[in-house]
């Protein structure tokens, strides 16, 4: 496979890559370096790649990996180790907190805007959230797959808009 082609195939399948990125970083400009990192990985290491595998599982491993060892990397240099007698972790996990109020806020918008959501459409639309399948749902509410398809689409579109101003976080 030419670089060309390589290219190619990578950029049907990154798009898909981003939310598997944001949700290990928590984080939008950490989640595109991150992204960043595993497509010139993946673009550098192509000869690695076996022509007729699975490129997403493949740039998946590269990404995951590639986020462990930043995470250990950045662990190590954020570690300071006291050399004296009782070797005490300084800045440890155990002494550090995280200002959560900006979380709290959108978890509060979040919930107050799926409780605003009507129940035909939330009830479906939380089923799915917790893992339902489309078809285990239409049997539970006992209506047809489609409708349930079409109302979980409908609670994501109200939830869009209703939370719009969190969207640039995910630009």
């Amino acid at each position: 496979m030419t670089a060309l082609e390589f290219t190619n195939h990578i950029g049907k399948v990154s798009k898909s890559l981003r939310p598997f990125a944001l949700r290990l970083t928590k984080d939008v400009e950490d989640a595109n370096d991150l992204l960043q990192d595993t497509l010139l990985k993946a673009f550098t290491n192509r000869d690695k790649y076996t022509d007729g595998t699975n490129l997403k599982a493949w740039l998946y491993t590269i990404m995951k990996n590639t986020f462990i060892t930043n995470y250990q990397r950045m662990v190590r240099k954020n570690t300071f180790i006291d050399t004296t007698d009782n070797l005490h972790y300084i800045n440890s996990i155990e002494s550090s907190t995280d200002n959560l109020a900006y979380s709290s806020f959108a978890q509060d918008d979040i919930n107050r805007a799926v409780n605003d959501l009507d129940d035909t459409y939330k009830t479906p639309f939380m089923m799915h959230f917790r893992g339902f399948k489309y078809h285990e749902i239409a049997a539970k509410l006992n209506i047809p797959i489609g409708t349930v398809k079409n109302r979980i689409h409908i609670a994501r579109k109200e939830l869009k808009d209703q939370l719009k101003v969190y969207a640039y976080f995910n630009a």
